[in-house]
């Protein structure tokens, strides 16, 4: 899994898992600049059976990677909660967002909750209304349809502004 420089444009997909929706977020970053490319989010149906739930988040996260060819993807760390299955149920879906551009040999990158909103906000418990205020201007072309959407642009702003630690700590881990 082999990544460009750091001063060349990279594609950066952004996803936010969940079992609902699955949102995700393309961006180009060459240097400090940003530039919107898409967003949105994958959505199967409640009735579903899991397996067949997360079926359907591989298969929409496949149709981005195909349509968008990202460099490099970051996909936001579950954080636990009281109600053990439904962590177990989220791990599933961060499971396939993961795997997804892993097939296809992009690096995956992974940033707690708190780095995002620090990143994106400055500050670490910035709630959603500031997360998708700093995107209007971080991203003034970016117009995402839901908070996962928007969720999935601020990992991948992250990742931007971080990818240079989180390459670094992917060779030295990876040998």
């Amino acid at each position: 899994m082999s990544s460009p420089p750091i001063r060349t444009p990279v594609r950066i997909l952004g996803i936010d898992p969940g079992l609902r929706r699955t949102g995700w977020g393309v961006i180009e970053s060459e240097g400090n600049r940003l530039t919107f490319i898409g967003c949105g989010s994958v959505e199967p149906p409640d009735r579903l059976p899991l397996a067949e739930r997360l079926l359907a988040i591989h298969q929409g996260l496949a149709k981005v990677l195909a349509e968008f060819a990202p460099g490099e993807a970051a996909v936001e760390q579950t954080f636990v909660n009281k109600d053990g299955v439904a962590t177990l149920k989220l791990g599933q879906a961060r499971g396939v967002a993961m795997l997804a551009p892993a097939m296809l040999g992009i690096s995956v990158a992974e940033y707690a909750p708190n780095q995002v909103k620090k990143t994106v906000v400055g500050a670490g418990h910035a709630d959603k209304a500031q997360i998708q205020m700093m995107l209007k201007i971080l991203l003034p072309k970016a117009e995402p349809k839901s908070a996962d959407a928007a969720d999935a642009l601020a990992i991948a702003i992250t990742h931007a502004h971080h990818r240079g630690t989180a390459l670094l700590r992917l060779k030295v881990v990876g040998g």
